[in-house]
């Protein structure tokens, strides 16, 4: 009878079948360290990516997904390994020894090239030169493109980032700025992320900017710019620590150390957020609030997707079923409509609509339709109807609180809020008749 040898092979994708290329297995990163050195005039990247990893298996081969760029020298635990390969979305490295399980192993990677997106189901995705600068969009497997990582939604770590460009630029990346220093006409700006970030939420943003400064507390709120829009963004973006003490009052206290928004010289399909920032276009800004819907809804993903993130992308209505509702409930406080009134114009607007997707699993190529945002939405206004604002607010803050920096996935909304409205109260049972099937119920 032959013997059974327990394979030391990490896992080329974490299994999510939304993203079946993306992620590896083997391993969690605990730690990114991102040394980034870039021409903005040129498009050219040079980079160091240390990685502070732990194995949850013995290990002699894993990967990293890695997009675009080449890799110069790879060492583990400062020894050059057995072999490493390129393909077209992986590098893999096969180690001379195997790690043990639960060893703390460190990967240095250097590599190169002119960086530039990646095409996807969802469009084009990652390191995008805007016409002067950079504008990273990750979500949701575009961090790939400008570093080696684990780049799946479950993969949270800590990150430092140093980007270094010409001086007349301004490098936004995640978290609080700890050092700049300029020598020879190029500027070191650094950044570190210190609670857990997934990948797709970390960024890069060069411009030629200026920064106002919009409030110090709850925590330091700032807008970065184009100076031509100075008028303007005061406008638009002065609304935004009132927002952010709105959300603190309703779903607990902010996660981050900082909250910063970029408005790109450039023109924007959508916003998108990232850990501690959001990203606008310069089409977002009007000088007459045009745009409060989306920097509410942008805000409120610091809590749900980026401090609450989940796990595999068939939840993502966890994440933007919250944000869409945030909407809602600035609208409700600014003197707009109320969210009863939301609620029932958008139910209208989606019975409309096909009732061909399942919101609680989409699909890949519609997890990004307005029926899960809207659905999404629409579900967590009937549990505040069936349990009342106290219980649901409540529960909001309690949820927000016992996931934070976390992974989650509906039943852990379910039966935090359950807990926190006791007896009588079915919430799984009126989440699943708005999210879990194609019917649209009644509001």
């Amino acid at each position: 009878m032959a013997s059974h040898t327990p394979s030391t092979v990490g896992a080329t994708s974490a299994g999510d079948p939304y993203l079946p290329g993306s992620g590896n297995g083997g391993y969690e990163v605990l730690h990114y360290d991102l040394d980034l050195d870039y021409r903005v005039s040129t498009n050219r990247l040079a980079a160091v990516a240390v990685i502070r990893a732990r194995t949850t298996m013995p290990l002699s081969r894993f990967s990293l997904d890695f997009a675009g760029l080449s890799v110069v020298k790879v060492t583990v635990d400062g020894q050059r390994p057995r072999k490493i390969a390129e393909t077209t979305r992986k590098l893999v490295v096969t180690l001379d020894t195997p790690l043990a399980e639960g060893a703390e192993f460190t990967v240095t990677v250097r590599y190169r090239g002119a960086p530039h997106p990646v095409r996807s189901p969802w469009g084009e995705v990652g390191w995008e030169e805007l016409s002067d600068g950079v504008i990273v969009a990750g979500q949701p497997c575009g961090a790939a493109t400008w570093y080696p990582c684990d780049d799946q939604p479950a993969s949270k770590a800590t990150y430092r980032i140093t980007v270094s460009c010409e001086s007349g630029y301004t490098a936004v990346s995640n978290g609080v700025l700890t050092g700049r220093t300029t020598r020879s006409g190029r500027t070191a700006w650094t950044y570190e992320m210190r609670q857990p970030m997934s990948s797709y939420l970390a960024t890069v943003q060069i411009g030629r900017y200026r920064t106002r400064r919009l409030a110090e507390h709850p925590v330091p709120q700032s807008v970065v710019h184009p100076a031509d829009l100075e008028r303007q963004v005061a406008i638009d973006f002065g609304q935004v620590p009132r927002m952010l003490e709105l959300f603190t009052r309703l779903f607990g206290p902010y996660p981050f150390e900082e909250y910063a928004v970029v408005v790109t010289d450039d023109a924007l399909e959508i916003p998108l957020e990232a850990q501690g920032l959001a990203v606008f276009g310069r089409n977002h800004v009007d000088g007459r609030h045009g745009s409060d819907r989306l920097i509410a809804h942008e805000l409120a993903h610091q809590w749900f997707g980026n401090s609450l993130t989940v796990a595999r992308w068939q939840d993502i209505w966890l994440h933007e079923g919250f944000a869409c509702y945030a909407e809602w409930l600035w609208a409700e406080e600014s003197g707009g409509p109320s969210a009863d009134e939301n609620a029932a114009l958008h139910r209208a607007g989606v019975d409309a609509l096909p009732k061909d997707i399942v919101v609680a699993d989409p699909g890949p190529r519609a997890m990004f339709d307005d029926r899960v945002y809207k659905r999404g939405a629409l579900a967590l206004h009937a549990v505040r109807k069936a349990v009342g604002d106290e219980a649901f607010f409540d529960g909001l803050r309690a949820y927000a609180a016992e996931c934070e920096h976390g992974l989650v996935s509906p039943i852990d909304f379910v039966e935090i809020m359950e807990q926190n409205v006791g007896d009588g109260v079915d919430v799984g049972g009126i989440v699943e008749r708005w999210v879990g099937k194609r019917s649209l119920p009644k509001l």
